[in-house]
């Protein structure tokens, strides 16, 4: 079935970095554009971060990413990675990846929680 772990969150102080990773299974990986997604808070609307095609070839980042954070995808190991400099205390939340094909059936993992603070 499909599995996915979000890891590398955690506690940085602005202007530091993070890279956070996700590890998918049980879907055709390479098949898929994956996203990396935000939720600032529980209850609130999980915002788009960034896009990356299924061949890695187009991404798209939300402006609030642009210029700071980085994304990458290695197929042959069904990973995702989101590397984050700069760090702000509005970029405070759970990060997500996921893809929509698989969102809409309600499937999220656990997301890995980025807190910035001084």
């Amino acid at each position: 079935q499909v599995r996915i772990v979000e890891s590398g969150g955690g506690l940085v102080q602005p202007g530091e970095s993070l890279r956070l990773s996700c590890a998918a299974s049980g879907f055709s990986f390479s098949n898929y554009d994956m996203n990396w997604y935000r939720q600032k808070a529980p209850g609130k609307e999980r915002d788009l971060v960034v896009t990356i095609t299924r061949t890695g070839d187009s991404i798209n980042y939300a402006d609030s990413a642009k210029g700071r954070f980085f994304v990458s995808r290695d197929n042959t190991k069904n990973m995702v990675y989101l590397r984050m400099s700069s760090l702000k205390p509005e970029d405070t939340a759970v990060y997500y990846c996921n893809t929509p094909t698989i969102w809409r059936t309600g499937y999220w993992g656990q997301g890995t929680q980025v807190t910035v603070s001084s």
